[in-house]
């Protein structure tokens, strides 16, 4: 067996792993960066990135094999020809659900950060406190003030577009230029403000798009295509900002197809000192050592990774000593709104294929208002003209459908809520050992569900979005729930918490799990609760503290 030695080791190449890596090699230290699918270089790999749908076998659809081999996959819209080789293969990496829980993954050098949503939104102190205050899970140890400066770091070299509000429910940041609104959007947007005297308001969304260069990047074309891979580089991935830097840096290894089976522990020491890696491609195993190890390979495989650790110290694995480990699984609860039309617009358009929308911010169970559940939710919607394809549909002939088909369609908006789904010691994850892999190993159990506090949630989520539109004037609105199961929201947090002592969570409030502290977690296990903001910016930000801490502790010779 092999042994190379680092300075430090980073598991996961996504979001949060890019941004170990730069941080720690911007900082000095020699890194192995370790991700368990293939390599995708920038550019040269987004293979479709360019393609019109008529150049598509299945013109970008999907096929009964495809729904074969990815039945996860199949149940949204991730499935389909456009960028399938950017998510995993179901029948290759499988898992058990207890209860339904849809888990969609990337394997590949940028993880998901290829094909994720972009929306950017920081929590607030008080979602940082919300534990404390209600009495549920466990309270965050970090609060705002220390997270904001490095909130403010991880917007600015990423990109974050998006304006200045003053909101204490969602803080400003370092924004690029807003993209802005269309004026369906800045229509509806006055009124709202009017009708509800600013407290619900239409914003920009905040995205990872570029609205100003950065260094080798471009500002977004509008393409709305940014999930095959941007050649200009102008939505932040791994591939085209933290990688560069690590790079740039010339103290990066990069080593794909190198899948993590262990933290290998010195119970003597009491530290990790490496890791053992499985070849994806060859079978051959190998240990590479160093001085800190960044789990960053998404929360529920390095959840995964860490069961799998120091289990002759712990049965349940490493950082199972709070009993907290693979517990309090998250995600955000959406598919549930209101649509309707919009009127007197008719002689007006807009440019380009524009790649967010707008966003509501959370007004509820704030400022006095008191439901009958705890947290909140924000909307995330847009107005648009319906296309030429409900021409497909019609099947019409002759000059009055010609005539029809010459103009844009009707003006519509419409919203889908995101809410908060608290902790739950119930909701869990669990080695299922009678269920193996492509590879032999042990795949995940999971056993998620929402309860009465988002049952009584979604009723609000509904009929606010109904009620907003029909008072700005819309018409014709219609409400909807599309139905969600846990996972669909692709924001898994939790299972390896952070807090404030060691009896009751896995991390300590600098991401170190408590019982190797050369060990850090930085995705989205390490989430105490969810608030109801796209999470991934914040992952980035306790990740950037987080390489910070360690190599200061390094220097010190604390670790």
């Amino acid at each position: 067996m092999q042994s190379v030695e680092f300075d430090a080791i980073v598991v996961g190449s996504g979001i949060s792993g890019g941004w170990a890596a730069k941080e720690l090699t911007e900082k000095g230290l020699r890194v192995l960066l370790l991700e368990r699918g293939r390599n995708v270089e920038h550019i040269k790999d987004y293979v479709n990135a360019t393609k019109g749908v008529w150049e598509y076998p299945h013109r970008g659809g999907r096929t009964k094999a495809m729904e074969a081999e990815y039945p996860v996959l199949k149940r949204d819209y991730p499935l389909n020809e456009k960028n399938l080789d950017f998510w995993v293969k179901d029948t290759e990496s499988p898992y058990t659900e207890v209860r339904r829980f849809d888990w969609y993954r990337g394997y590949q050098v940028g993880g998901r950060s290829l094909m994720w949503g972009r929306q950017s939104y920081r929590l607030s102190e008080m979602d940082l406190s919300a534990n404390a205050r209600d009495g549920v899970g466990g309270d965050w140890p970090v609060r705002y003030a220390e997270l904001a400066p490095w909130y403010d770091l991880v917007e600015q070299h990423a990109g974050i577009s998006g304006s200045v509000e003053g909101l204490p429910q969602l803080p400003d940041g370092k924004f690029q230029p807003a993209m802005p609104l269309n004026c369906g959007e800045e229509l509806i947007a006055g009124k709202l403000r009017q009708k509800f005297g600013g407290r619900r308001r239409i914003i920009p969304g905040r995205t990872a798009n570029l609205t100003a260069p950065l260094p080798g990047r471009s500002p977004c074309q509008h393409r709305n295509a940014c999930w095959l891979g941007c050649p200009y580089g102008a939505y932040f991935s791994t591939q085209s900002s933290t990688l560069p830097a690590a790079m740039a840096t010339g103290r990066l290894t990069l080593k794909p197809w190198a899948i993590v089976t262990e933290v290998l522990y010195d119970k003597d020491l009491k530290r990790a000192s490496g890791v053992r890696v499985l070849d994806a491609v060859s079978n051959q195993t190998t240990d590479y050592k160093a001085r800190v190890i960044f789990l960053c390979a998404s929360t529920l495989n390095s959840t995964w990774l860490l069961m799998r650790s120091a289990t002759d110290v712990w049965p349940g694995g490493l950082g199972s000593s709070s009993g907290q480990l693979g517990h309090n699984l998250m995600d955000h609860h959406f598919r549930c709104g209101a649509n309707g039309k919009i009127e007197g617009l008719e002689d007006k358009y807009y440019f380009g294929r524009r790649p967010t929308g707008f966003y509501i911010p959370r007004y509820r169970n704030l400022a006095g208002d008191r439901r009958g559940y705890l947290r909140g939710f924000g909307y995330q919607g847009s107005a648009s003209r319906s296309d030429w394809s409900r021409a497909v549909r019609e099947l019409g002939v002759g000059a009055a459908f010609k005539d029809m088909m010459a103009t844009p369609g009707g003006w519509g908006i419409g919203a889908t809520a995101f809410g908060e789904m608290l902790p739950n010691h119930a909701n869990r994850v669990t080695l299922d050992a009678t269920k193996k892999d492509k590879w032999g190993l042990p795949v995940l159990s999971i056993d998620c569900a929402t309860g009465e506090n988002e049952r009584l949630m979604r009723v609000d989520m509904i009929n606010d979005m109904a009620e907003m539109l029909t008072e700005v004037g819309v018409k014709d609105v219609k409400t909807f729930d599309s139905g969600y199961f846990p996972g669909m929201g692709i924001h898994e947090m939790g299972t390896a918490r952070m807090g404030r002592d060691a009896r009751s969570s896995v991390l300590n409030r600098w991401n170190q799990v408590w019982d190797a502290m050369n060990v850090f977690v930085t995705d989205g296990s390490c989430m105490a609760s969810a608030g109801c903001q796209n999470p991934s910016l914040t992952y980035m930000a306790l990740t950037a503290r987080a390489a910070d801490h360690a190599v200061n502790e390094l220097n010190k010779r604390n670790l």
